[in-house]
């Protein structure tokens, strides 16, 4: 089967980097468990394949696929999400760059700039995502050569406005990099709105079993996919054929994941907004979010992760994260088991003491796909 652009998210999830297999007709791509290959002559590449370092056929399977289901022209498949981000920076900037950052990300991702990027010599300035004349006074032109989003961010569920910020970066000559891991390809296509890059963690939603950890790289310009590419090998912080395989295999129902994701955290929501310990509810599907209409705009749906904060401070979110039963007490997201954490002691325990601290009261819940009353129950007795 041919798949093509107009095909159906659904139908390229499961159909593209996905044809039978030749010889046995296997409708699941084999995991070529191999590190080199046999050489028809010296140089002569067997359908192009050398050294699986380079290239393996299950991790092309994968990022053929990933580039189909985001719009793009050219997927790369990494050992995890900061493994992608660090090639992608070491494949666009030199030493003397800047990027403009978000004031609210990751904090795996801020560490990497903030204490080994910044070695490299590369200088960042964070930006409120919600606020593209923020962006635009962070931008220096002629040196700015990134300007880097994440939208929902991490934790705090911002949303920023993805075509105007890419005509921000563009007009400065900059490229627009896209974390899209919190929306998923199924709710959100940065590229398709003027991105240069989209970045993902494929541990989160993409593999969505919380068996596998890798990141991705997808473009659309020809010329900046091939200075990827170099890297990608030059660097060798690949993905292994079986967590290639892992990441395909979630792929195949992302769909149907994210749409029972978004319902269980509609209805976490509705209960958070009812209880009498939390102060405030942080999710774009809220009318009162100051990023919903963005949120509307660009996204599908509005995901499955939800922040709240409590009335009882630090100690009272340590509590809640503690007495929680059904939902797990660990780092991650986008598994189909539901997770609670506390940011500010656990994922951005690194952004303590600098702009990107987050409060101690705040909770963040990676809402899974179990059946919600469950879930709803569980918060109910973490939080009583």
């Amino acid at each position: 089967m041919t798949t093509s652009p107009q095909f159906g998210f659904e139908t390229l999830a499961i159909h593209a980097g996905n044809e039978p297999d030749p010889t046995t007709g296997a409708v699941v791509p084999p995991i070529y468990a191999t590190s080199t290959y046999k050489q028809d002559g010296v140089g002569g590449l067997r359908n192009g394949y050398e050294y699986s370092r380079s290239a393996n056929p299950t991790r092309s399977a994968l990022e053929e696929c990933l580039a189909a289901i985001e719009a793009g022209t050219r997927g790369f498949a990494f050992a995890s999400g900061l493994a992608a981000e660090d090639t992608l920076i070491r494949s666009i900037c030199e030493p003397g760059d800047h990027v403009v950052f978000p004031d609210d990300a990751y904090g795996g991702t801020f560490r990497l700039f903030s204490k080994v990027l910044s070695k490299w010599g590369i200088e960042m300035t964070p930006a409120a995502v919600t606020h593209p004349e923020a962006i635009r006074a962070a931008i220096r032109p002629g040196v700015t050569k990134v300007v880097w989003l994440e939208t929902p961010t991490n934790p705090l569920l911002n949303v920023a406005d993805i075509a105007i910020v890419a005509q921000l970066a563009h007009d400065a000559g900059a490229l627009l990099v896209v974390d899209n891991t919190f929306a998923s390809p199924y709710l959100q296509q940065p590229l398709e709105l003027g991105a240069d890059v989209v970045v993902h963690s494929t541990t989160k939603y993409m593999g969505g079993h919380s068996d596998v950890v890798g990141g991705a790289l997808i473009v659309r310009d020809a010329g900046l996919a091939e200075k990827i590419a170099y890297h990608q090998n030059a660097i060798g912080a690949v993905a292994g054929p079986f967590d290639a395989w892992l990441v395909l295999r979630g792929i195949k129902t992302l769909g149907v994941r994210m749409d029972r994701h978004s319902d269980n955290a509609e209805k976490v929501v509705e209960f958070l907004q009812r209880h009498k310990s939390v102060t405030s509810v942080l999710y774009p599907g809220v009318d009162g979010h100051p990023g919903h209409e963005t949120a509307a705009k660009q996204m599908k749906r509005f995901g499955g992760i939800v922040s709240f904060r409590v009335s009882g401070g630090e100690q009272q979110a340590l509590d809640i994260c503690n007495k929680a039963e059904v939902w797990t007490l660990g780092e991650s997201l986008g598994g189909v088991e539901s997770l609670i954490e506390h940011p500010g002691k656990m994922t951005h325990a690194s952004v303590a003491g600098t702009p990107l601290e987050v409060p101690g009261d705040l909770i963040r819940l990676s809402v899974g796909i179990e059946t919600v009353d469950d879930l709803l129950h569980d918060l109910e007795r973490a939080m009583s």
